[in-house]
């Protein structure tokens, strides 16, 4: 077996792992009621955008070797920081959803008795769920071997981010007021000490 064939493996793992964490989460999120709802045809092409690229545009590349083109060889090492990475972001995705529990959202939505989550992860950034995406679209770039398939999940990622997360804070400080302020005074959005 290649080192890019376990580095595709490896990456469809990933995947399979982060549907099996979100999916009780997502069923458990549908029994609580909505009372604010702030989704956009922006969030929505966001997430759509997201998607293509975290998981489309690999999965395509994984299943057929299109496109060929844009293939390299990977080394051992970066197969190695790929499936570190990749198991990082989801520890990280699993602790983000098991503390916010009934708050969880795949949109930007305020749930009935939201509360202000701010340990485990939260204690350290404002965000860690697009902390574990971004990991996801690091661990994807260094797993495999495809120029495009590899570095799309980085485009998918960013164009998600900068489109929702003002959005998202805007709508928390609207909720929360000065509680949410002092929030994001002591954490950073993304990277732990650093942004």
């Amino acid at each position: 077996m290649s080192i890019a064939s376990i580095g595709e493996i490896i990456w469809v793992l990933g995947i399979v792992a982060w549907y099996v964490i979100r999916y009780p989460f997502e069923r458990r999120a549908r029994r609580v009621q909505v009372t604010r709802n702030a989704r956009t045809l922006t969030d929505r092409m966001g997430l759509g955008i997201a998607f293509f690229g975290l998981a489309i545009v690999p999965g395509f590349y994984v299943a057929t070797g299109i496109p060929k083109s844009a293939d390299y060889s990977p080394y051992a090492f970066a197969i190695v920081l790929g499936a570190i990475t990749m198991l990082l972001a989801l520890w990280v995705f699993r602790r983000s959803h098991k503390e916010l529990g009934r708050n969880w959202s795949i949109t930007l939505e305020i749930r009935e008795k939201h509360k202000l989550v701010s340990s485990g992860p939260y204690a350290f950034v404002r965000h860690p769920m697009y902390t574990s995406f971004l990991l996801i679209a690091l661990g994807q770039a260094f797993l495999l071997g495809n120029w495009v398939a590899g570095l799309a999940g980085l485009v998918g990622f960013s164009i998600l981010f900068f489109l929702r997360v003002t959005k998202e804070e805007r709508m928390m400080l609207e909720n929360f007021g000065p509680e949410y302020r002092d929030y994001m005074e002591r954490t950073k959005r993304l990277i732990p000490y650093l942004y």
